[in-house]
């Protein structure tokens, strides 16, 4: 028997007619067995910095959520240990597709739905970290209305591709909330650092009108992972791996 892994999922921007072109996917996963004492020691950061305490984790109290969107110069400290965190914590890792134009995407060309092509998308970010000797909890960030409907097909081509009828690889493909788990929050960091340097030239990113505490995130994430965050890494990259997916003659899955 293998091992048991949660994997934590979230997204950004994937509507086909959204206000970015950029669009990204992305993954936190960790062992089953750790994930309680990694959670623990990212409340702790928080505690820290005085964001929250232990009673504001009884229902139906909602403790401070990490989100990039309210990463801010006052508070890039206490960003800024959340990602030393992640670099620091060995059984952690991060997987990413990142989509830099979807408004080059030409579905009616490959007879799809926006829809099929955002399961394509999930799949190629999930099934490279798949091991078939091991067995893995997925969990999803409820989005809207249509999470449920979202999970259970992921759940079912996950379940395909792996030849995996009884779930013994594709345990579960679960919904929950972003404010429930401190892992479905560090993915939201670590993909909202790289979606917002690709979404930006540099002229931007130097302005006056920058937000200097994002840039600093972006900057430690940078250093300590050594990736430049809008390239593709190598395939087999453990702690950070990301993959660039541009649209090929206007919105093929790549070979």
């Amino acid at each position: 028997m293998g091992d048991t892994f949660n994997v934590y999922c979230d997204e950004s921007c994937h509507l086909e007619r959204g206000r970015s072109p950029v669009m990204m996917l992305g993954c936190i996963w960790c062992p089953t067995a750790m994930s309680r004492s990694i959670s623990d020691r990212i409340r702790g950061v928080k505690a820290y910095h005085g964001l929250t305490t232990q009673d504001d984790y009884t229902p139906p109290n909602k403790p401070f959520e990490i989100k990039w969107t309210k990463v801010s110069p006052a508070k890039a400290d206490f960003y800024n240990d959340l990602v030393n965190l992640f670099f620091e914590e060995p059984n952690l890792r991060f997987r990413g597709v990142l989509i830099p134009d979807k408004s080059k995407l030409r579905h009616s060309v490959f007879d799809q739905t926006h829809d099929d092509w955002y399961y394509k998308m999930m799949f190629l970010l999930i099934d490279r970290i798949v091991n078939p000797e091991d067995r893995y909890r997925i969990y999803l960030d409820i989005k809207d209305t249509r999470s449920e409907e979202k999970r259970s097909k992921l759940e079912t081509i996950l379940r395909h591709r792996a030849r995996d009828q009884n779930g013994n690889v594709i345990e579960r493909v679960q919904q929950i909330r972003s404010h429930e788990s401190e892992l479905m929050q560090l993915a939201d960091l670590l993909m909202g650092a790289i979606t917002y340097i690709n979404r930006r030239n540099i002229g931007d990113l130097h302005s006056q009108t920058a937000n200097k505490g994002k840039l600093e995130v972006v900057n430690r994430i940078q250093k300590l992972s050594g990736k430049s965050l809008t390239e593709t890494t190598w395939q087999g990259e453990r702690k950070l791996n990301l993959l660039r997916w541009e649209a090929q003659n206007g919105g093929s899955l790549p070979c």
